[in-house]
C-alpha cells in the first residue's frame, strides 16, 4: 500500500516556470500518493514540449487534468467533486478540455467517457507519452482513451518539471507497478506489474537536481525494496535472465549506495518499503552512509497473523518483529512509521488487540491509519464480505489513532535537550518568524528564523515538543552546508 498524502494537502494546482514559446494553459491537480505527484511532473514535462504552460487559474485553462487515486473511497469522492467543478467552468468556457489521469482511469474509463460523459480523455499511468496524440483526437471532436499497461515504461528518459517546488526537496521515481497483490489494494491492477528504471538514468537525475541546488531527494516506488535492474523488463521475468544479467544486476541496496556516493552532501530518503522485501543489506547501507536519512516507512497493515494472511501480506507478525529488531540494532535512532488498516473483513477483537500489541512493541514515530473501505476490482472485494460494522471500525480506528498519538509524543520527547540537524524547507505554518524543516528521522522541527535561509542545513537544540513537532533554537550551521 502506498503512503497516502493527507487530503488537506491535496488538490493544489501545480506550477512550472513559464516559457515564452508556449501559449496554451494547463491546469493540473494531483490526489493520493507521492507517485501521483511525481507523475504530474512527468506529464507537465511532456506537455510543455507541446506548447502548454501550467496555470493556477482554472478559468483560463485550455486543458484541465486531474491525476487520480483509487486506493480509498474518499479520494474517489473528492475527485468526482472536482470533476463537477471543472464541468461547471467548462459550460462557461466550452473550448476547455477535461481529462482524467492515473489510477481511476483504468477502473472508470467507460463510466467517465460514455455513461456520464464528464471528461474528454482518460489516460492511464503508463500512457502519458501518448498525451499529445490523445489531445489531437479530442481537438478533432473524438473522445480519447489509453489505459494500456506497459511492461517497459519507466519514464526514465523524461526530465520531470519540478512543480510547485520549494527548490529543496524532490521525488525521484525508481520503480513502477507492484507485484505483491495485497488483497485490499488496487495498485497492481491500475499501475501494472513491477519494473525498475535504469540506475544510470536515476543517477543522472539526482546529479541534475544537485546542480540545480536541491538538497534532498526521496527515491520513490510502490515498493522500493523490490528494485531490480538487469537490463530492463519485468521483475517477475528476472528468473529468465541470462547468467551475465543476473551477475551484473543492481538491487535496491546497490542503488542506494550508488546514489549516496554520487552526492555525499545530499540527503536521501526512500518510500515505500515492504517488510517482506526489505533486506538487511539495505539497513547496513543506511547505517554506513551519513547522508541516507535514519527513517523507514514500513507498512504493516495489521498485527494479526490471521489478517496478514487474509491480506496476502507475505510476512508474519514474528518476522516483522525480527525486522524491527534488526533495524533498531543497526540504526538505534531510526525513525519508523507505518500504514495500518482496521476493520478488514472478519477482523475480530482479538485481531484488533494483536495490532495494538504490535504498536506497543514497535512504538512508531507516526503512521497513516485507515478504516477498511472496499475497493472494486480487488481480491478482497471479490472474495470477502465487508462484515465489520462501521461503528466497530470507527471505534477501533480511534483506539489505534489515540495510541499512536501517545507513541508519537514518547518519540518526540526523546529529542528534548538534544541537538539535531534540520534542513530548512519552508516557513512555519503558524508563525512567519519561524522556519520549519525535518530532521533525519523525518520529524518536523520549528525554530526562529534569525539569518538562516530555506535550503540551509542547521543544527537545532530541541527545547520543547508536541506529538508531531520539535521546537528549538538554532545553534549554527551543520557541516553539510
Amino acid at each position: 500500500m502506498e503512503k497516502i498524502i493527507d487530503e488537506k494537502k491535496q488538490g493544489n494546482a501545480l506550477v512550472m516556470e513559464p516559457q515564452e514559446r508556449n501559449g496554451r494553459k494547463l491546469f493540473i491537480e494531483s490526489y493520493g500518493c507521492q507517485m501521483n505527484f511525481n507523475d504530474s511532473e512527468i506529464v507537465a514535462s511532456i506537455l510543455s514540449k507541446e506548447g502548454y504552460n501550467t496555470t493556477q487559474n482554472l478559468e483560463e485553462a485550455d486543458l484541465v487534468l486531474v491525476n487520480t487515486c483509487s486506493i480509498r473511497e474518499k479520494a474517489e469522492q473528492t475527485v468526482r467533486k472536482r470533476l463537477e467543478k471543472y464541468n461547471a467552468v467548462k459550460r462557461i468556457n466550452p473550448g476547455m478540455k477535461v481529462g482524467v489521469l492515473g489510477c481511476m482511469a483504468e477502473r472508470l474509463k467507460s463510466k467517465f467517457l460514455e455513461e456520464e460523459k464528464i471528461v474528454d480523455l482518460v489516460v492511464g499511468p503508463d500512457a502519458y507519452k501518448d498525451l499529445p496524440n490523445l489531445i489531437n483526437e479530442v481537438e478533432e471532436g473524438r473522445n480519447a482513451v489509453n489505459v494500456i499497461l506497459s511492461k517497459e515504461e519507466t519514464y526514465g528518459d523524461i526530465s520531470p518539471v519540478r512543480l510547485q517546488s520549494n527548490g529543496v526537496s524532490a521525488f525521484v521515481s525508481i520503480t513502477r507497478g507492484c507485484d505483491n497483490m495485497c488483497t485490499f489494494c488496487v495498485v497492481p491492477f491500475t499501475r501494472g506489474r513491477e519494473r525498475s528504471r535504469d540506475p544510470q538514468s536515476i543517477i543522472e537525475e539526482v546529479n541534475d537536481l544537485a546542480e540545480k541546488g536541491f538538497k534532498e531527494i526521496t527515491l520513490l516506488g510502490q515498493n522500493v525494496d523490490s528494485y531490480l535492474w538487469y537490463g530492463g523488463g519485468l521483475k517477475k521475468d528476472f528468473k529468465n535472465a541470462s547468467e551475465i544479467q543476473k551477475a551484473t544486476a543492481t538491487n535496491f541496496a546497490s542503488l542506494l549506495r550508488m546514489v549516496a556516493e554520487a552526492q555525499p552532501k545530499m540527503r536521501i530518503r526512500f518510500s515505500t518499503s515492504n517488510p517482506q522485501d526489505m533486506t538487511l543489506d539495505v539497513i547496513d547501507v543506511m547505517a554506513e552512509y551519513q547522508n541516507i536519512c535514519n527513517y523507514i516507512h514500513l507498512p504493516v497493515q495489521s498485527g494479526s497473523n490471521k489478517m496478514l494472511e487474509k491480506m496476502n501480506r507475505l510476512h508474519t507478525r514474528e518476522e516483522y518483529f525480527e525486522l524491527i529488531d534488526n533495524i533498531k540494532k543497526r540504526i538505534p535512532d531510526c525513525g519508523i512509521s507505518h500504514d495500518l488498516i482496521t476493520g478488514f473483513p472478519t477482523e475480530t477483537e482479538e485481531d484488533h488487540q494483536d495490532t495494538i500489541s504490535l504498536m506497543e512493541y514497535v512504538k512508531y514515530d507516526f503512521g497513516f491509519m485507515f478504516a477498511y473501505s472496499e475497493r472494486p476490482g480487488t481480491m478482497a472485494a471479490r472474495k470477502f464480505e465487508d462484515d465489520v460494522p462501521e461503528e466497530v471500525k470507527k471505534r477501533r480506528l480511534t483506539e489505534i489513532v489515540n495510541l499512536q498519538q501517545e507513541h508519537s509524543k514518547y518519540n518526540t520527547e526523546r529529542f528534548l535537550g538534544k541537538t539535531v540537524e534540520v534542513l530548512i524547507e519552508k516557513e512555519s505554518k503558524k508563525s512567519d518568524a519561524h522556519w520549519a524543516g525535518r530532521n533525519r528521522q523525518n520529524t518536523m522541527v520549528v525554530f526562529p528564523k534569525e539569518n538562516y535561509q530555506i535550503g540551509d542545513f542547521v543544527n537545532v537544540r530541541i527545547e520543547d515538543c508536541t506529538s508531531a513537532t520539535l521546537i528549538g533554537e538554532a545553534v549554527g550551521y551543520s557541516e553539510n552546508n
